[in-house]
């Protein structure tokens, strides 16, 4: 057998694009149900043969109006009604004019009153591909970096000495792990805080049980870790945040907040504060 020896250079030379169209049949079908909802108007009725006739390209066209994704929707749907079930197509099936009033809170007419109202302009779609491309990783970020930020005023409420967004050393000595906040030092933390927060669900709210098993496998025993994490994102996930709570059931964690936690989180830190004497 002849051997052959390739050359990147040469290889990329030859690289071509792979075009692809982004329809498929799914989307086919909510394309051809936009213009079913150009004439819904303020009856009720009107949506709910809209969802009679294909309950999820009429839901997805909501979530479209709302700009919402999926899993921001669904757990904003569990929280109008009652039980999960209800929010879906059973719930709709078993009476639609009561399901589709239950949609008031989302004040879904009005938006999409507007949003037919506007003339759009090739600006407008353009913006709106970039919100749907880039846009969604840039809302994780920012949703991610404002839940940090919100944890270190609070923490600079109680610490002059602590660092940000660093990397621990470990118990060793020697090897080091990332953490959100080490205080009063990354060399020294006596206390660490890992911060996570969601607005979707996903592989990233498994990966984050790594992240917190990674450092408290690094960690001093007698260094508190707490975390603080928000989202109701993780009502879809909770397999997931029960291996949070069993790390803070079997006192690897000091404490799980949220923000509606902050005044236990500041009096938290203010008992470590004394009983570390920092």
């Amino acid at each position: 057998m002849k051997k052959i020896i390739q050359k990147t250079g040469e290889i990329l030379n030859l690289l071509s694009p792979l075009d692809t169209d982004w329809k498929d049949e799914f989307s086919i079908r909510v394309v051809d149900f936009l213009d079913k909802f150009s004439s819904i108007g303020d009856d009720p009725w009107a949506l709910v043969r809209l969802l009679d006739e294909d309950f999820e390209a009429a839901t997805t066209v909501i979530r479209l109006f709302l700009e919402l994704s999926k899993d921001e929707y669904n757990t904003r749907m569990r929280d109008l009604f009652s039980t999960p079930r209800l929010a879906g197509k059973s719930g709709f099936k078993s009476n639609p004019l009561a399901y589709v009033e239950t949609l008031g809170p989302l004040l879904l007419n009005d938006i999409m009153q507007e949003s037919m109202a506007r003339s759009y302009t090739w600006q407008d779609i353009l913006t709106e591909r970039l919100k749907g491309g880039r846009g969604s990783a840039i809302k994780g970020q920012k949703r991610g970096r404002e839940l940090e930020d919100f944890v270190e005023a609070l923490v600079a409420s109680v610490f002059t000495d602590f660092e940000a967004r660093c990397s621990f050393t470990g118990m060793d000595g020697i090897s080091t792990e990332k953490a959100d906040f080490a205080i009063p030092s990354r060399s020294k933390p006596e206390i660490l805080i890992e911060v996570k927060g969601y607005g979707a669900t996903g592989s990233k709210q498994t990966d984050v049980i790594g992240d917190i098993n990674r450092i408290i496998q690094e960690k001093r025993h007698d260094t508190v870790l707490m975390i603080f994490t928000d989202g109701v994102t993780w009502k879809s996930r909770e397999s997931d945040f029960r291996k949070l709570e069993d790390f803070q059931n079997s006192g690897f964690i000091y404490r799980i907040y949220t923000k509606k936690m902050q005044n236990l989180f500041r009096e938290d830190l203010q008992l470590l504060k004394g009983e570390k004497g920092l």
